[in-house]
């Protein structure tokens, strides 16, 4: 019977090896389709009711489809040259011959006779986004500046094509850059040669499954994938799989000194700690899912991706990492081997010393960890307003150049149009009241099509801006019927959204998380202390975040998205971190330790483990800071930052303090809030 059981367990990891293997070959074709699917045009972000995707939609329907508008921007630092003049319509000229334009491009000069613009559209890409880099990369071939003349592209399509230039770097730069962060942290935690390939190559194997079903959720349900969430599923991958794997990891290899077999320990590595790894991760899972009740399509798809990125995560944690490690056995962790019936090394860890002030003066550790987080919080008074979409690259490209060029030499004149669609029966009357409302510079029909008719308007403010703003909403106040649209519409629209997604997301989030860790750990108090420690966490992320982005990093503004975005993950995450501390408590509470005893044993058994898993997750969301868009850096210094808070000031001051200075309180009204008979057992500390 035991060779038996001896010959089945050596069976079953190979087994799950092969089953993976074939998994993996099966998804390998889908995931490489999730670039065809990713789109990052800011109708794809917003919701169907908004006014500006109602217009770029109907505009679709109209002869030609979606027009691409570009302006070709012509200066002289002194007065432009006759030459300069006829360089600049030579130019243009070829332009027209190469490409189908909706009109001739006329010259419109600038007052002080430095600046000639020239705006340009074309149907030809229509929706079609690579269509649409290939005429601006066309254009910007064509159009070039020479002696002292400069020439720029800028408009609409040429930011957007600008922005996807940096989206594509979300995908193999921002994948190499994680992993080589990852790695360099799990050698510096392993201190062994080989052990950190296995949970890196688990990890990487379960995006390469992540992006996969990502592509499928696109294919059946329609989910939005944009560069932002795929970019940020795969940094979640990474961080959260390396995560559970450095706990499973540290498990194993204390189950390797207590069995001679590495198929038992991990056996028992995953009794102890896979509970609180499910736990931990199917509320991670659940938070992002919130994300579905968002208006805002661009975080309503980022919900399920990341969900989809945390649920693969774990499965290949769960079952390719044991699979590979028993099959490896003891000598993967050379030179540190854990010998059988061998003893761990006695160390005094700092989480040791934060442990006993936490126990000895509980309310005083408690009050300072509250205070230092108030006062960092403080700091989202000093947060930069709404950022512009001019200002969105940290980089400052060629569109964002040009349109600032226009800015300069135009200060009446907006260098993007505000796109109207009225009913064709009104189009004149639509016309007249556009043309006479305050803040607008000019205005003329378009195309006609399907019941519809476009109207430009150009705005005399720049754009953006409240005057410009302001035109905007007057707009969509004198024309009833009409819709009005445009890259500035589209921006506005953005905010507001974001502002109504806010009110309906957080508490969605805040009683999911809260009604997932009452049913964990069976108290009401212990889940509300994680829940406004993490809350707390996230203020005083943001306040970091005021301190730094405009005095240090020098951003003019805060994406509007920071707030919500920044708050799912942290408050996920947070929580996750968490349920690792009071899981090991609730552990030690069962087993007959007092509620103090079990609160710093906890933090002593687990901090060293939870530590290196805070790092490796902040490292990941850095990364998001060495990309090329405000967005991103903001959303990865914040996220970064609330993860350190976390893993080194909340759990050692809040949550620890908390749990010794409420005793079995923490655990009301649960059956451990009430006093056991005879329990004065203290445990010998043993590891996660």
């Amino acid at each position: 019977m035991r060779a038996a059981t001896t010959r089945s367990d050596r069976r079953l990891p190979w087994l799950v090896l092969g089953l993976w293997m074939v998994l993996l070959a099966a998804a390998a074709p889908f995931a490489a389709r999730l670039a065809d699917v990713q789109h990052d045009r800011a109708t794809d972000y917003l919701p169907a009711s908004a006014d500006s995707t109602r217009v770029a939609r109907l505009q679709d329907r109209l002869p030609g489809g979606e027009s691409t508008e570009l302006v070709l921007v012509y200066r002289r630092t002194g007065e432009l040259t006759a030459a300069d003049r006829t360089t600049a319509a030579a130019q243009v000229a070829a332009v027209a011959r190469r490409h189908a334009l909706t009109g001739t491009p006329r010259g419109i000069p600038s007052a002080d006779g430095t600046t000639l613009l020239y705006p340009v559209a074309s149907d030809e890409p229509g929706t079609d986004e690579k269509k649409r880099d290939a005429f601006v990369d066309d254009v910007r071939r064509t159009v070039h500046g020479e002696n002292g003349l400069t020439a720029r592209v800028g408009g609409p399509a040429a930011l957007a094509t600008d922005a996807g230039t940096v989206y594509a770097s979300l995908g193999g730069p921002l994948l190499y850059t994680t992993v080589g962060v990852v790695a360099v942290l799990l050698i510096l935690i392993y201190r062994s040669p080989l052990l950190w390939l296995v949970p890196l190559l688990a990890a990487g194997l379960a995006d390469l499954l992540a992006r996969a079903a990502a592509y499928g959720l696109h294919q059946a349900f329609g989910t939005t994938v944009s560069g932002q969430s795929a970019g940020i599923m795969t940094i979640l991958v990474l961080g959260a799989g390396t995560d559970y794997a450095l706990l499973l990891v540290a498990r194993y290899r204390e189950e390797l000194r207590c069995h001679a077999r590495p198929y038992d320990a991990m056996r028992a590595a995953l009794r102890g700690c896979g509970p609180a790894v499910l736990a931990s991760s199917g509320t991670v899972a659940a938070g992002l899912l919130c994300l579905l009740a968002a208006d805002l399509d661009s975080s309503r798809g980022m919900g399920p991706l990341g969900a989809v990125g945390v649920l693969c995560a774990l499965a290949a944690m769960l079952t390719l990492l044991p699979a590979v490690l028993v099959l490896l056995g003891r000598r993967l962790f050379w030179p540190l081997i854990p010998a059988h019936g061998s003893t761990p090394p006695a160390r005094r860890s700092s989480f040791t010393a934060m442990g006993a002030l936490a126990g000895r003066r509980p309310l005083t550790v408690l009050a300072c960890g509250t205070a230092l987080l108030g006062a960092l919080a403080l700091g989202t008074l000093n947060l930069p307003g709404a950022l512009a979409q001019l200002d969105t690259f940290v980089d400052r490209p060629e569109s964002v150049t040009a349109l600032r060029t226009v800015a300069e030499a135009y200060p009446k004149r907006s260098a993007q149009p505000i796109e109207v669609l009225a009913p064709t029966a009104r189009a004149d009357a639509a016309l007249a009241a556009a043309g006479s409302t305050r803040g607008v510079a000019e205005a003329h029909k378009g195309r006609t099509g399907g019941g519809w008719t476009e109207i430009t308007v150009t705005a005399s403010a720049p754009p953006q801006s409240a005057a410009e703003t302001a035109t905007i909403e007057a707009l969509r106040h004198r024309l009833p019927g009409a819709y009005v649209g445009g890259p500035s519409a589209q921006q506005l629209d953005l905010r507001d959204t974001d502002a109504r997604d806010r009110l309906v997301v957080v508490p969605v989030v805040l009683v999911c998380v809260l009604l997932i860790l009452v049913a964990l750990l069976r108290s009401l108090v212990a889940p509300l202390v994680l829940v406004a420690a993490v809350v707390a966490v996230w203020g005083a992320a943001l306040g970091l975040g005021g301190l730094v982005f405009g005095p240090l990093f020098g951003f003019p503004g805060t994406d509007p998205g920071l707030a919500l975005l920044s708050f799912v993950f942290l408050v996920a995450l947070g929580v996750d971190y968490g349920i690792f501390l009071t899981h090991r408590m609730r552990e030690e509470s069962l087993a007959g330790a007092e509620p103090a005893q079990a609160a710093l044993t906890a933090l002593r058994t687990t901090g060293g483990v939870v530590a290196s898993a805070g790092l490796v997750l902040a490292a990941t969301f850095a990364v998001l800071t060495n990309m090329g868009l405000v967005p991103l850096v903001e959303l990865g210094f914040v996220i970064a930052a609330g993860v350190l808070l976390d893993t080194f000031l909340v759990r050692t001051c809040l949550v620890a303090g908390a749990s010794v200075a409420l005793g079995r309180a923490i655990w009301w009204p649960g059956r451990l809030s009430r006093p056991v008979p005879g329990a004065d057992r203290t445990p010998e500390p043993v590891s996660p």
